[in-house]
């Protein structure tokens, strides 16, 4: 079956388990599992038992199911991905288990600092590559750190509004909101997505349309043809489509 024509069935199915359908509600559970497995990739470190945030996990996929808003205008995948993410860093969270390697520690101690620093002189909060000038830091580390040492917001925390806004949304609410974080969504999705590729197919897929380089270039690097470097390019890209469709 085509990407296009699953999707079409997941959202039909979806719309089925919203409306009571116990059956339709199984069957999403059963096709969208595999996002659990996907996540539980980035917990390996954690104390607790595989099976345990198996369990967790899967608590966050079927409150996705029956939470997700069509009027969001994202594919599920990239709805539930976050989602099953902040039920896990929920649970680990408070069970005190979430530990942040030192380094991280510093690293966003001297980001905090940035961040004040420029707000001042910009009068605006600083984006991400201006933080990375300012310290002569590569931005990759900079996310790493603010993503370990930040308090893991959970998807249905309620927030306050600001300014005009007087009701009080959900993080999904505000993220779902605003187009520029549906990207952001999105973005969460693709990176636990390139997590479950094989080595060499990440690393061309992130030369490719990460760093914009050509296949001639990356096949020199690796000592093989520029032919091998097409197909294990489009097999990654088929691997992508089919854990994000």
């Amino acid at each position: 079956m085509s990407p296009d024509k699953l999707y079409e069935e997941n959202e039909t199915l979806l719309r089925a388990a919203q409306n009571g359908d116990l059956d339709a509600r199984s069957k999403v559970y059963e096709v969208n599992i595999g996002l659990v497995y996907m996540v539980l990739e980035r917990f390996k470190g954690s104390s607790y038992e595989y099976e345990d945030l198996f369990q967790v996990g899967s608590i966050g996929l079927l409150k996705a199911i029956d939470k997700f808003d069509f009027s969001y205008n994202v594919r599920f995948s990239t709805y539930a991905v976050p989602m099953i993410i902040g039920e896990i860093k929920k649970f680990l969270r408070d069970d005190g288990i979430v530990k942040v390697q030192r380094g991280l520690k510093e690293t966003y101690s001297k980001v905090r600092w940035a961040q004040d620093k420029l707000r001042g002189s910009l009068g605006r909060d600083p984006a991400i590559s201006e933080i990375a000038g300012l310290l002569e830091i590569e931005k990759e580390e900079i996310l790493q750190a603010i993503e370990a040492c930040q308090s893991p917001a959970y998807m249905y925390d309620v927030m306050p509004g600001t300014g005009e806004e007087k009701e009080q949304l959900s993080l999904i609410d505000k993220l779902a909101n605003d187009e520029g974080n549906i990207l952001m969504l999105e973005q969460m999705a693709l990176r636990e997505a390139l997590g479950k590729l094989e080595a060499r197919e990440r690393e061309v897929v992130l030369r490719r349309f990460f760093k914009d380089e050509t296949q001639h270039l990356i096949a020199q690097d690796l000592g093989v043809s520029q032919v091998q470097i097409s197909r294990i390019e489009k097999a990654a890209l088929a691997k992508l489509k089919g854990m994000l469709a």
